[in-house]
Order: C-alpha cells, then sequence, then structure tokens
C-alpha cells in the first residue's frame, strides 16, 4: 500500500514487479576464444633419436667399411679362383661352351668315377656311424679305466691329416707291413695273404677308421647331457641292455648321428689323400679324376667341368648338414 506521508509523483516510473537482474553470472559467459599453445615436445634421452631425425651417413657407412676387407679377402682367395674354373670349364680350346660337359658326361672314366665317389662316401659313412655308435656308448656307459683319455684322445685324432692314418695302415697291412712279416715268419712262404689295401676295400678301411671320430665326437656330447635317471628306470622296469639302447639312448642319439653322419658323407665325398697314400691303382674318385686329367692328361677344361662337378655335390651336401645340424640343435 502507498504511504499517505509520502505520495507517488505522477513523474515517476512505476516500479518494476521484480528487481532487475544483476546480470549473467560470470561463469556462464564463455570466455573469449584464446588459441591454445602446442605442447612443447619431450626432451630426448640421451642417445636416442627421434624419427625427425633423419639417421647419420656415417652410422650406416661405418658397418659397410667394416665389412669390405672379409669380403674383398674372400673373394680374392676363395670366389676369383672359382670363378676361374667355372669359366675355364665353359670356354674349351674347340667347340661351343658345353662341348666340355657333353664329352666329359658321355665318358665312361667320368660316370665310373662317380659311382665309385658316391658308393665308397655311402659305405664309408654307414660304417662309421655303426662303429662310431658301439665306441661311444663303450665309452660313456661303460666303466673302464682310462675312458677320460680316450675321450680327450677323439679330440686330438682330429686334427690328424688324413694321409698319416694311411701310412700306419700301410705300416701294418702292406705288402712289407707287419702282418705279411709275421705270416711269412709262421707260416712261412714269399709274401702273406694281405693284399687288400690296394683294392677299394683298403680305401673304405682307411676312410672308416679316419672319419670315425667325427661321428664319436657329437655323440658323446648328446650321451654326456642324457639323463641317467631314464637308464635307471628302464633298467629297474626290467628291461634289457639292447631295449634300453633301442628304445632310450638311440631317440636321443639321433640329431647328433644325422649330424655327424652328413658331416662324413661330405668329406668322404672330397677324401683324396686317403685314395692316393693306398696306391689303389684301380680306384677312381671324382679327385682323382681331376688329378689325373689337370696333371697327368694336361686336360684343364675336362678337369675343370669334373670339379665343378664335386663342388655341386659337396654344396649340396653341405646344404643338407647345415639344415641337419640346426634341427639337432634345436
Amino acid at each position: 500500500m502507498p504511504d499517505p506521508a509520502h505520495p507517488p509523483s505522477a513523474l515517476a516510473p512505476p516500479a518494476p514487479a521484480h528487481p532487475p537482474h544483476p546480470g549473467p553470472a560470470p561463469d556462464l559467459v564463455p570466455p573469449p576464444h584464446r588459441p591454445v599453445p602446442p605442447a612443447s615436445p619431450a626432451a630426448p634421452q640421451p642417445g636416442s633419436r627421434t624419427p625427425a631425425d633423419p639417421p647419420k651417413p656415417s652410422r650406416r657407412l661405418f658397418p659397410a667399411l667394416w665389412a669390405l676387407p672379409p669380403v674383398a679377402a674372400l673373394g680374392l682367395v676363395f670366389l676369383y679362383p672359382l670363378a676361374l674354373v667355372v669359366r675355364q670349364s665353359l670356354t674349351p680350346d674347340h667347340g661351343g661352351a658345353l662341348d666340355a660337359y657333353s664329352a666329359v658326361f658321355a665318358s665312361h672314366a667320368f660316370r665310373e668315377a662317380l659311382g665309385t665317389t658316391v658308393w665308397l662316401a655311402l659305405a664309408a659313412t654307414a660304417g662309421c656311424l655303426l662303429l662310431g655308435f658301439a665306441l661311444a656308448l663303450i665309452i660313456a656307459f661303460v666303466p673302464f679305466p682310462g675312458a677320460k683319455a680316450v675321450a680327450k684322445f677323439i679330440d686330438v685324432f682330429l686334427s690328424f691329416p688324413s694321409f698319416l692314418i694311411t701310412l700306419a695302415l700301410l705300416f701294418l697291412y702292406g705288402t712289407v707291413g707287419m702282418a705279411n712279416g709275421l705270416w711269412t715268419d709262421v707260416f712261412g712262404g714269399a709274401d702273406g695273404p694281405f693284399h687288400f689295401l690296394t683294392t677299394p676295400w683298403g680305401v673304405l678301411l682307411a676312410e672308416i677308421t679316419y672319419f670315425t671320430p667325427f661321428v664319436m665326437r657329437p655323440l658323446l656330447a648328446a650321451f654326456s647331457q642324457l639323463d641317467t635317471a631314464q637308464l635307471e628306470v628302464a633298467a629297474g622296469l626290467g628291461a634289457r641292455p639292447a631295449r634300453i639302447v633301442r628304445q632310450v639312448v638311440l631317440p636321443e642319439a639321433l640329431p647328433a648321428l644325422a649330424a655327424g653322419g652328413s658331416l662324413v658323407l661330405v668329406m668322404c665325398l672330397n677324401e683324396f689323400g686317403i685314395v692316393l697314400f693306398t696306391g689303389a691303382k684301380g680306384v677312381t674318385t671324382l679327385p682323382m679324376l681331376v688329378y689325373g686329367k689337370a696333371i697327368l692328361e694336361s686336360d684343364y677344361p675336362a678337369a675343370c667341368v669334373v670339379a665343378v662337378v664335386n663342388f655341386a655335390l659337396s654344396l649340396g651336401l653341405f646344404g643338407l648338414y647345415r639344415m641337419v645340424g640346426k634341427r639337432a640343435g634345436a
């Protein structure tokens, strides 16, 4: 109600029904648009390189510079002579590029040498596997005095040259060797019965004698890792030694046998000294054929063809050996 003491003026504006709003709250007013400064990049760690930084040329060239000397030495010592042999086999003195290969493949001497090389290598590998497995079993599982000394002697035997073993066999079984000398002393006669050393069987005996330790070494390493508790359990259950070897020892030895057999096969395929020192004139292998063509007949294109074939066989077998070795290691 109006105050009678103070009547309202006619000129005064009417009072509003609600007091005026002081204005929107400050927090409801959108702030003016301000650009957000970009985040500062994190400081790089010492020795690290950000993806934006290009790699330094020196870091790429430094390993390549270190690789140049051994690659150059390998190319000069091995690859260049091999390239010369391949080129000589493809460029004979007369005829086309492959005439030397056709002539060599058609010759009876090459086919005979190839067959002799293959069967000698396979037979020697089989003999080394059987003899090496038996000897490694005895050394590893049969206690006898001097077993450790024999195992160490095998490591030393691996460093012997092949012709040394052949000379030892000549002293034993040669025409004037100890075996024939004892025979003539006991039974009389002009000479003894041992003349097999100059035959393929003599070459086979020499290769088995020389290459058997190459099978025994990985076998002894495999047997040293075999859990002897398995053998004791099998023996406690009444298994005989032959069954223990067949069902317990042999599965563990298969990778070592495969690796050792592959290595022996490669080395027997390229063996030259044993065949030469036994004096087996009727035994001609691929290395002996290379020697005969190059030195005795001066037929260098044919010798290079046989050498290339021998190298290809060796390379294939070496690839097989590496594959088997990797699986054995796995």
